[in-house]
């Protein structure tokens, strides 16, 4: 099963490649970008994951949300529309 992640909170300089590297990191989970937003007081991107399986993105916001990353705390939420 695939699913959706917003982060927000992003450094601008940080990396598509960073975020996902980060991503695995602390959930052991295949990502990639696929919408980002640069501006704003917390710019951000969305991640889409594969391989979850059902409840398993909940556990992935909680364990990113709040994360300190680059002199940045990230938030982690999952879309209520993830299509």
């Amino acid at each position: 099963m695939n699913g959706k992640l917003w982060i927000a909170n992003v450094p601008p300089e940080a990396s598509d490649q960073e975020l996902i590297d980060l991503v695995k990191k602390y959930c052991n989970h295949q990502s990639e970008v696929v919408f980002r937003v640069d501006d704003g007081p917390q710019p951000g991107r969305m991640l889409e994951l594969s391989g979850l399986v059902f409840g398993e993105i909940d556990e992935i916001v909680q364990r990113l949300d709040g994360l300190y990353w680059k002199n940045r705390s990230l938030l982690a939420y999952r879309p209520l529309h993830p299509s």
